[in-house]
């Protein structure tokens, strides 16, 4: 029987307490006024720009273009284009050039329009624009702390359901390789209930307008009447609802609970049983879950991240959030894996199932990558606006975590884990592992932060905060259920397969 370590659990505690006060912090210092929002520019310009004085400067440009100021002094002369001003030299041209009219006779007076002067933009005009500025910073840097709680929730949630898959594929396969890590598995996986009540209650605060980080829940998006009208959320309000959609979530994630719960208990009931009647049950229920989980994983993808950004659409989107927490999972289970096997546990494991596990992690890394470029090669070469707005907003405001995910989920891997002696090396493996885990950290703050806080982000005390708290709770839950249930399976149909896989 595994014992919880009193270091990792005092570790576990420190880092739930820190994430906290690091989220309170953040929430605290979240500005609650325009005021506090103009301060919070001035001062980020004074300091020598960043991403504040940036989106300032791009808001007061876009401004003047929107709406030009009137000038009647020689330099906005030599501002108008030198297309502008071979048209009106011709103009002038034809104009002199108009022979003169017999005065004794009748003649369709010659009208030449005037140059059309630009429109004057008012002290007012100029104010309101920097007031509806102001109010739309305001809303991001709001969503600020809720969007990295978010982050973190979503991503351990994940990356527990990947867990889930992975053990519910080796069931259905049969595999000979894998049993004696189920314990690791379902040690995992049983975050999910903790998991799934904070992603629900988060869910369920979005809906009583206690965040705003999904636009089609705002006030009066589909009603026509409304000044917050928009068409194309209207336009999906059959399918983006709260009841429809909360109601999509409870059923996905008890789905998952129930199928975690049962699978458990038949594996812990198989140690008991003279037959092997609870291993068919879960090999018939792990198919069931199979079909139940690939149907609802997507549209889990697309309410609870796609939606946050409801004017855009992939149908790869899916299979691309699929890949990311898969892959997570499974190192995951190395990880913890190489832990307990370090501090002399799970005796049985040995370098080929370790070796497997890195296989899996190179392969699912690749498999990722070629989703990340075909999704973003068609979507960029087809150069439709409302499509490529997504990756112009990454790349402009995201560039360095958006294809440093790149780096880290995949560059990095290719790089260490190619080399099959690099597989069964502890060190590299943990060296590879944490730096895959933080890169599909990055990858879903990339899918999530710029849809919530737009050019307002930056990786403060609440991100910080909020991964070491979903961090902390994740290892505290993982590894107190560790404890409650002896390490290896001990009638499972393969389990001397298993402990005597070797190649």
């Amino acid at each position: 029987m595994y014992t919880f370590s009193s270091k990792l659990k005092t570790f576990s505690f420190i880092l739930m307490v820190v994430g906290i006060l690091g989220i309170g912090y953040g929430f605290l210092n979240a500005p609650k006024t325009t005021e506090d929002v103009e301060k919070i520019l001035a001062a980020d310009e004074h300091h020598g720009g960043g991403h504040h004085a940036q989106a300032e400067a791009t808001h007061e440009a876009t401004a003047h273009e929107a709406a030009p100021a009137h000038q009647e002094t020689p330099a906005a002369e030599a501002e108008v284009p030198a297309a502008d001003k071979t048209a009106v030299a011709a103009t002038d041209e034809a104009h002199d050039s108009i022979a003169p009219v017999d005065s004794t006779k009748a003649a369709a007076p010659v009208v030449v329009e005037a140059p059309k002067k630009e429109k004057v933009v008012t002290e007012a005009e100029e104010h309101a624009a920097h007031q509806a500025h102001l109010e739309h910073v305001l809303h991001q840097l709001q969503n600020k702390p809720w969007s990295a709680v978010y982050v973190s929730c979503i991503f351990f949630l994940l990356l527990t359901m990947g867990t889930l898959a992975f053990y519910a594929i080796q069931q259905v396969a049969q595999a000979g390789w894998s049993p004696v890590l189920f314990r690791v598995m379902q040690g995992i996986t049983s975050y999910l209930p903790v998991g799934s009540v904070i992603l629900l209650v988060f869910l369920i605060a979005g809906g009583l307008h206690m965040h705003h980080l999904f636009p089609w829940l705002g006030e009066g998006v589909t009603d026509p009447k409304s000044p917050n009208y928009d068409e194309i959320i209207a336009g999906k309000s059959g399918y983006l609802n709260f009841p429809f959609w909360i109601i999509r979530a409870i059923v996905f994630l008890l789905g998952w609970n129930l199928y975690r719960h049962f699978s458990r208990k038949n594996c812990l009931a198989q140690d008991e049983a003279n037959d092997n009647a609870f291993y068919k049950k879960n090999f018939n229920i792990s198919a069931m879950f199979l079909v139940f989980f690939i149907v609802s994983e997507s549209i889990m993808s697309w309410d609870w991240i796609m939606s946050l950004d409801p004017h855009w659409f992939s149908t790869l989107f899916g299979w691309y959030v699929f890949a990311s927490f898969f892959v997570s999972g499974i190192t995951t289970i190395c990880m913890i894996t190489l832990y307990l096997k370090g501090q002399g546990y799970l005796e049985h494991v040995n370098t080929s199932h370790i070796h497997d596990l890195a296989k899996f992690m190179f392969g699912i890394s690749v498999f990722w990558t070629y989703l990340w470029f075909s999704q973003f090669l068609l979507i960029w070469y087809a150069n439709i606006p409302e499509e490529v707005t997504y990756f112009v907003t990454r790349i402009e405001h995201y560039n360095l975590p958006f294809f440093g995910a790149v780096v880290m989920n995949f560059v990095f891997p290719i790089l260490i884990l190619i080399n099959t002696d690099f597989k069964r090396i502890t060190w590299v493996l943990v060296m590879a592992g944490t730096v895959i885990l933080l890169g599909h950290y990055v990858d879903f703050f990339n899918m999530i932060m710029p849809a919530t806080v737009g050019d307002q982000w930056f990786i403060g005390a609440t991100e910080i905060g909020a991964l070491m708290f979903f961090l902390g709770l994740f290892i505290f839950v993982v590894f107190t259920t560790l404890t409650k249930a002896p390490l290896l399976p001990k009638r499972n149909p393969y389990i001397e397969e298993s402990k005597h896989f070797h190649y």
